[in-house]
């Protein structure tokens, strides 16, 4: 068997792939905050819609990358590639250290959270710590397994994340009379602010990008990879407005602003006690579906580096008894697992963790953006099989929506001051100086 990536993932994988990390339990988490710092229902509605219109023509974008350059790795081929190997390394290095750990570690404390609703009461922070490093290390084990039992075990948790979540559309639209917004009207806890209402809500999107880190494992890629990128990120928006309009159809705008649990508020006023029971076990679900495809896909990164970094070749290897990158897999588990202990479970550990991440990521997203035109620039006589609809219009408003994404997750962190937001200086320091050797594999 080589010891390399395989083709074998196909259309119906890659869109697993993406909803099943894009639809996570922040749909649940986020929509009460997000109708905090927004004005109504309309706006509500507009603010999902735009985020699946960025998310689609952000994946347009991908789109062309990732069939000109179908290799695993996804960003960190074409941060090197468009501007050199330091910044696809730092790239990698802030992945490793700080973005990956921190979105997994959001989930696995939801996840952890939830759980405790399922067992018996009684349970203190070692209990949430334990549950949310299990999820961690039993998904972790089912990608050491081979990439047949990851995208199994992503696919199954898929299809019951998204049964959960059409069980909340019927009961909320269907059989639930509209609720009169007196009836659920609390106090809003927080005053507006637009720019967390955006953070949020494109966190909640994040994660569609993702399917660019298994590209060399995609059959087809020329056509599988766009076709999973829209169909994948349309049907999330289609799901997310619909869940949307649930929530507010059964509690009113006011009763999703002040909800600690908004779902289980929906299932609670026609199952009753067992409404909340299933709502626990599918955010759960989720929660670990999430994390799955985290795990997933962001092995790849690393392994990337290992296979152009000479520094780094360890990691470089496939094994091709468990067809995996076994040492990436184990490697990023650990230092979530660190990143988990080293946090603490507050009851706002998942809006700090989003605030703490935030600006990374639109930083790095954005250097994808305008890579396109650089790389368009560079690599002229490269066959693309496709290219961006409308160019340079829709990346134009690619790039400009990172762009303004970057600042609005930036003065929102620089507001809050939290002191993981200072984790980020020596980090990128030590990321910055390693990534200054010459290290190239020719």
């Amino acid at each position: 068997m080589e010891n390399s990536p395989k083709r074998q993932l196909t259309l119906m994988d890659c869109i697993s792939i993406i909803m099943g990390i894009v639809i996570g339990a922040g749909i649940y988490e986020t929509t009460p905050l997000i109708a905090q710092n927004l004005s109504g229902t309309s706006s509500l509605v507009a603010l999902w819609i735009l985020g699946g219109v960025i998310s689609i023509i952000g994946a347009m974008c991908y789109a062309e990358l990732a069939t000109t350059y179908p290799e695993e790795g996804g960003d960190y081929v074409y941060l090197c590639k468009a501007y050199g190997q330091t910044t696809g390394f730092l790239f990698a290095w802030t992945e490793f250290w700080l973005i990956r750990p921190a979105n997994i570690g959001a989930l696995a404390y939801i996840f952890a959270r939830y759980a405790a609703e399922i067992v018996p009461p009684g349970l203190g922070r070692y209990d949430f710590m334990t549950f949310a490093s299990a999820s961690v290390i039993i998904l972790t084990i089912a990608n050491v397994l081979g990439v047949s039992s990851g995208k199994w075990t992503q696919n199954i948790l898929t299809v019951v994340k998204v049964l959960g979540l059409m069980l909340i559309i019927l009961v909320g639209i269907i059989w639930i009379v509209p609720a009169d917004e007196m009836t659920f009207t609390r106090e809003m806890p927080v005053e507006p602010d637009f720019y967390l209402a955006m953070i949020l809500m494109l966190f909640t999107y994040g994660g569609w990008s993702n399917l660019a880190y298994v590209a060399a494992e995609i059959r087809k890629p020329e056509k599988n990879i766009l076709h999973a990128l829209v169909i994948g990120t349309g049907l999330v928006t289609v799901i997310y407005i619909l869940v949307n309009l649930a929530f507010i159809n059964a509690l009113g705008y006011m009763g999703v602003a002040g909800s600690t649990s908004v779902a289980a508020d929906v299932l609670q006023i026609k199952l009753g006690v067992w409404g909340g029971v299933i709502i626990s076990l599918v955010i759960c679900i989720t929660c670990l579906g999430n994390i799955n495809g985290m795990i997933f896909t962001g092995a790849r990164i690393y392994y990337a580096v290992g296979v152009t970094d000479r520094f780094y070749g360890w990691l470089g290897e496939w094994s091709s008894h468990h067809d995996a990158p076994l040492r990436a897999l184990v490697l990023q588990a650990l230092v979530t697992l660190l990143f988990i202990g080293g946090m603490g479970l507050g009851e706002d550990s998942f809006q700090r963790l989003v605030v703490f991440s935030a600006p990374l990521h639109w930083f790095f997203l954005l250097l994808v953006s305008i890579s396109l035109f650089v790389l368009r620039s560079k690599d002229k006589t490269v066959p693309r099989t496709y290219k961006v609809q409308l160019y340079p219009l829709i990346p134009a408003i690619f790039c400009l929506t990172t762009l303004f994404m970057l600042y609005a997750s930036l003065s929102y962190a620089w507001a809050q001051r939290q002191t993981e937001i200072y984790w980020i200086i020596p980090v990128l320091i030590a990321g910055f100086l390693l990534s200054n050797r010459k290290r190239k594999i020719p």
